[in-house]
């Protein structure tokens, strides 16, 4: 892959304080973290009692508004899910965290597996999921076309082999089965406002970073296509108050509510929301 001169160059606010170059891939359109992490490293960049997405924790405001929308986005993803939902429904969440979208789709007669490499995430969801969630080598040992559905909330960023993770997850898919993946979108008025602070950059955690034409292109090389696109919302408040704090070195709840109402209402027009649903199914 051909790569171009650096896009930017981003700090690591919540773990290391390292610094990582975002280079633009000439071929697809999105950004890659260099250096990438090394497999065996990758994971202490996760160690930190800040990152909720593999906690229940509700120690202070920030948290407790984190899980009072997550509950919201919860609805709002089972009631997509059911839209394209066959006879079957049977659903895998890739990288599932702490398992929520799985206990609600399963409440919602959705045969479930999940996939989360962090094992104290892990046990929270197989406690939430009657064991239904397993470690990623579990991926390459499922059978061909056994799902409906597959899921990736803000997981595709974060995955290695990102060619190899796609045409695993084709494989996987039924004939008529949906693929669905939501990633920040660095083309959003809240990430060129914030630039090198967007808390959605988020390296090295993130090792990819997407717009709608990189996820089109990466999807058709794999004889896949977008056949719809849906913005999330409530992810400019979320992303524009963490990076007010990354900014400024504290909340500023004010300013970071009005530059997240601002993207979302530039985005009525430009279509560009701080992150972006693809909705993929086989060519």
């Amino acid at each position: 892959m051909k790569n171009n001169p650096p896009y930017l160059t981003v700090k690591d606010h919540s773990v290391s304080g390292e610094t990582f170059e975002l280079i633009k891939n000439t071929e697809y359109g999105f950004l890659k973290t260099i250096p990438e992490p090394s497999s065996d490293k990758l994971p202490d960049y996760y160690k930190s009692e800040d990152y909720i997405s593999h906690t229940d924790t509700q120690r202070n405001l920030f948290e407790k508004v984190y899980h009072i929308i997550r509950r919201i986005s919860l609805k709002k993803k089972l009631k997509l899910i059911n839209s394209f939902s066959s006879e079957e429904k049977k659903l895998l969440d890739v990288g599932c965290g702490t398992g929520d979208f799985l206990k609600i789709a399963k409440e919602n007669n959705w045969t479930v597996s999940g996939i989360e490499p962090n094992e104290q995430a892990r046990k929270i969801a197989n406690i939430k999921t009657e064991h239904s969630v397993f470690e990623i080598e579990q991926l390459l040992k499922f059978e061909p076309s056994s799902f409906d559905t597959i899921t990736l909330w803000h997981v595709l960023e974060h995955l290695p082999n990102l060619e190899d993770h796609i045409s695993v997850f084709k494989k996987l898919l039924k004939p008529q089965g949906t693929l669905i993946i939501a990633v920040p979108n660095y083309k959003s008025y809240d990430a060129k406002y914030y630039k090198e602070f967007w808390a959605a950059f988020d390296v090295p955690r993130h090792l990819w970073h997407f717009n709608k034409t990189s996820i089109s292109k990466l999807v058709l090389k794999f004889s896949m296509e977008v056949i719809k696109i849906k913005p999330m919302l409530f992810d400019a408040f979320y992303v524009s108050l963490l990076s007010e704090k990354y900014k400024h070195g504290k909340m500023n709840p004010i300013k970071g509510f009005w530059i997240g109402l601002l993207s979302n209402f530039k985005a009525l027009k430009s279509k560009e929301a701080s992150s972006l649903i693809y909705i993929i199914k086989k060519s």
